[in-house]
């Protein structure tokens, strides 16, 4: 069973140093493709639980109203706050908090779908930044795990974020589908949230005895240059593990904590931690 957590008043977790008080706040990612299957979910919460593990503070925001990531941690999606209600309004963000084993969520259901029809207003895209704004100082990194579309939803999650994870496969199509993705960024940037920046690329499903895979990972890394990011360095092999796991509501570290998925996520979140200023291999 899922234990939920409510938090009230809300105050910033501090470090003092010498007379100066610093209030430290989350980073903030977005996990994003326009195109399903890449792994987003997946992604999302095997990075998650692995900062966790590492002994980071993590909250995912499950923005797919398919409720994937949801479903996967055993999080309540009927009977408790959404993210839905969050971004209605009619709850505060940590009072939709709930605590699983993996990492604390923010649930979705199939009721986010209506947002976009639901919120006309002109400053729409500030809905999810307003709302967890909250919640950054309760945290060391927040991760919201995007629908496969360029809808609203998207677009607030990137402005809501500091940086943008982008999983990918080894296939033309998922290069196709980046370069959309791409505008839509740069939009964005232009438009709401200059700051963000695209921290890197994720290869998922990954075989480097494949030649199509090797050709793919050639044109994608120059397809990251000219996005001014990176390939990052830590590749997502192919593993059974982590789809079992999230069938049985288990999480993948305790589900198998030994298989190579697991490992890469490991050595993957030290590269997020990291910066990639060492090498995660």
């Amino acid at each position: 069973m899922t234990n939920y957590i409510a938090y009230g008043t809300i105050s910033g977790i501090i470090k003092i140093e010498t007379q100066n008080v610093v209030f430290v706040m989350a980073k903030v990612f977005a996990i994003t493709n326009q195109k399903g299957g890449v792994g987003k979910t997946s992604t999302t919460e095997g990075l998650g639980a692995c900062l966790k593990a590492k002994g980071f503070r993590v909250l995912c925001i499950d923005l797919d109203p398919q409720g994937n990531l949801s479903f996967s941690v055993d999080a309540e999606t009927d009977d408790f706050p959404t993210i839905y209600d969050v971004m209605r309004g009619s709850t505060k963000p940590l009072h939709a908090v709930q605590r699983t084993p993996s990492f604390d969520i923010i649930g979705a259901n199939i009721l986010l779908s209506a947002i976009e029809l639901e919120f006309t207003q002109h400053d729409r895209e500030f809905i999810l930044k307003n709302a967890i704004d909250a919640a950054r100082s309760r945290y060391d990194y927040i991760l919201i795990d995007t629908p496969p579309a360029l809808s609203i939803l998207t677009v607030n999650a990137f402005v809501a974020a500091d940086a943008i994870i982008i999983p990918m496969l080894a296939d033309i199509f998922s290069l196709q589908g980046i370069a959309e993705l791409y505008e839509t960024i740069e939009r964005v940037k232009e438009r709401y949230n200059p700051s963000l920046k695209i921290e890197g690329i994720l290869l998922n499903k990954y075989s480097s005895r494949s030649v199509l895979t090797r050709e793919i990972l050639a044109t994608a890394e120059l397809v990251a240059v000219q996005m001014n990011t990176k390939i990052f360095k830590k590749k997502i092999r192919t593993a059974c593990a982590i789809a079992e796991a999230q069938a049985k509501q288990v999480p993948l570290l305790e589900y198998s904590k030994r298989s190579n998925i697991a490992k890469d996520y490991m050595i993957f979140a030290d590269e997020i931690i990291t910066g990639g200023e060492e090498d995660g291999e």
